[in-house]
């Protein structure tokens, strides 16, 4: 199969049909042998019952449909586990991702050997407070942090090779940093391709402020994992290192300090308490903090999801 798309929705009950409709046009005058993953997260409004009409009328659409609301990066993990194309291309549901893109996204994992094709909006329609600005600044911090050189990390049109997708796990806030998941995977050729970007013609957006907190958690998270998860002692081990030098340095000092001198008092000094908590914090960083990091990571819960009904998969 030449490509699976890979479409996370949540109440998109009105763009489907044209989305669908839009793919196919798309697919059939390239002549690829496709298949379009439909994932509706939980909507609450008739989504379901547009795709399962869809779906009477076209074979190549596919759809899984959550009991809840799990999140978008729920949404695409599964989608990732059913996608059977050579190239796995995602998209958003609400039309603001063109599927016109899909032949050029397709020929540059294809001719120029990228593991993954990244959209560039340069050009938004986005609210400029509440989205562009914050989103320019997630953007440049996960360049700092990652070295991958994207401009727009959370665009939602991508293309990627089947064996990335199969290699890697979205979960929590996660699917604004796939391509750094991808890195830290070892797909380390990752390009970029300015897409079109185009004004939301239905329904409101999804986005909100509490999303920027969790990917701002979620990106310290992945650095912390992807660096040292297979050695968490050269993190912890190194600041417990300084925290319990520090503690040592100060009790020999005043352990010195009372030797010279009987009349200093060792508990009447804040001193004494700066050592003995440097010395237990020392401890502690060695003990629990990776611990409990790596407890998380390999919860065998962490990606499993309550599906209610599939089609076609």
């Amino acid at each position: 199969m030449d490509l699976s798309i890979v479409i996370p929705l949540f109440n998109e009950e009105e763009s489907l049909p044209e989305l669908c409709d839009w793919i196919r046009r798309v697919c059939e005058t390239h002549h690829y042998t496709y298949e379009v993953i439909l994932i509706d997260d939980g909507s609450t409004d008739d989504s379901w019952k547009v795709i399962e009409k869809i779906r009477q009328a076209d074979s190549n659409i596919k759809a899984i449909k959550f009991q809840r609301n799990y999140g978008k990066s729920a949404a695409l993990n599964e989608g990732f586990k059913a996608a059977q194309g050579q190239v796995v291309i995602t998209m958003d549901a609400d039309l603001q991702d063109s599927p016109d893109e899909i032949p050029e996204l397709r020929r540059m994992i294809l001719e120029e050997n990228f593991d993954i094709v990244s959209g560039w909006k340069k050009k938004r329609y986005d609210n400029t407070l509440t989205k562009n600005i914050p989103s320019k600044f997630f953007n440049a911090a996960t360049r700092k942090v990652s070295n991958i050189q994207l401009h727009d990390f959370n665009c939602g049109l991508k293309a990627y090779k089947k064996r990335v997708v199969k290699g890697i796990e979205v979960y929590g806030e996660m699917h604004r940093y796939i391509p750094v998941l991808a890195k830290w995977a070892g797909f380390k050729k990752i390009g970029e391709k300015v897409v079109e970007h185009r004004a939301r013609k239905y329904g409101v957006t999804k986005f909100g402020w509490e999303r920027f907190v969790n990917g701002f958690l979620d990106l310290l998270s992945i650095t912390f994992v992807g660096k040292f998860s297979k050695r968490p002692m050269h993190f912890f081990g190194l600041w417990g290192t300084i925290f319990f030098a520090i503690g040592i340095i100060i009790t020999l000092y005043l352990i010195l300090s009372k030797i010279f001198d009987s009349s200093f008092a060792l508990t009447n000094r804040p001193w004494f308490y700066l050592a003995l908590s440097a010395v237990i914090i020392g401890m502690q960083l060695f003990l629990a903090g990776f611990i409990s990091e790596l407890i998380a990571r390999n919860a065998p819960g962490r990606n499993w999801y309550q599906i209610e009904e599939k089609i076609g998969l």
